[in-house]
């Protein structure tokens, strides 16, 4: 047995043993009834206040300027179809994009809670992806932490002199991972590792979904960038209002 045998032998027994003490999780969405009530509820509160700033964002821009529904609602479908596509993992769990960046960039974090809540509460009631139980650990991850991040690297990028498609792709890209590893910090607060701890139990679980969700959010970044220059081929007029109220979007 060479050298390069023995490195890859040890290298599959490592990844044997990270994938063999992971603990079960069946998608980025956190399922129903996994999580202790307890944890639901503290999700949930944490959310209401962005919820109460994207509906007042969102009426807001609607009075001002109509032809923002179109965008809305494309934003809010591009989420609900891609965030639907699970992909199976090598791990026994299965991941997902987010889709959440594209709103983020366009219209803000605010506005993104309300539009991925809403996916999250269809998915879970047709789809089964996900639950109404724990909807506000999966809203808190997937429509406001990963979407704050997208949106707050969009604009330090561009005040950094970044180009405008590195900066969209970064966005989308970042804030997909961002959504997974907030998801994996909230499963280990609710089920700490015996020995390690909530530090421990975190790793086990972004072990889980690493393999799969980071070409996943390389993907998400390359769609969000193609989707982007078609607007900026077909919705010019809709996207010049949207950045003449840039300095609003929160």
């Amino acid at each position: 047995m060479n050298q390069k045998e023995r490195k890859l032998i040890g290298a599959a027994g490592i990844a044997a043993v990270l994938f063999g003490i992971g603990p079960k999780v069946n998608a980025m969405h956190i399922m129903e009834g996994y999580l202790p009530a307890g944890y639901c509820v503290a999700w949930g509160i944490l959310c209401i206040p962005f919820v109460i700033a994207g509906f007042l964002r969102i009426r807001k821009r609607l009075d001002r300027d109509r032809r923002s529904i179109t965008l809305l609602a494309m934003s809010g479908a591009f989420i609900f179809v891609i965030s639907s596509l699970k992909i199976p993992s090598v791990t026994g769990s299965c991941s997902h994009m987010t889709g959440t960046g594209l709103g983020a960039i366009l219209f803000g974090p605010s506005v993104v809670s309300i539009l991925g809540i809403i996916v999250l509460i269809f998915q879970a009631i047709l789809l089964a992806h996900g639950g109404l139980t724990s909807l506000g650990a999966n809203a808190f991850s997937m429509a406001i932490a990963g979407p704050v991040l997208s949106w707050l690297l969009y604009h330090i990028c561009q005040k950094c002199g970044v180009r405008k498609r590195v900066s969209v792709f970064l966005a989308a890209a970042l804030g997909d991972l961002f959504t997974y590893c907030v998801t994996s910090v909230q499963l280990a607060l609710a089920f700490p590792d015996q020995k390690g701890g909530v530090i421990l139990s975190a790793v086990k679980f972004l072990s889980v979904f690493a393999p799969t969700q980071i070409p996943l959010a390389v993907v998400e970044g390359i769609l969000t960038v193609l989707i982007v220059i078609g607007l900026e081929v077909y919705a010019q007029p809709e996207l010049k209002a949207l950045e003449a109220k840039k300095g609003e979007t929160l």
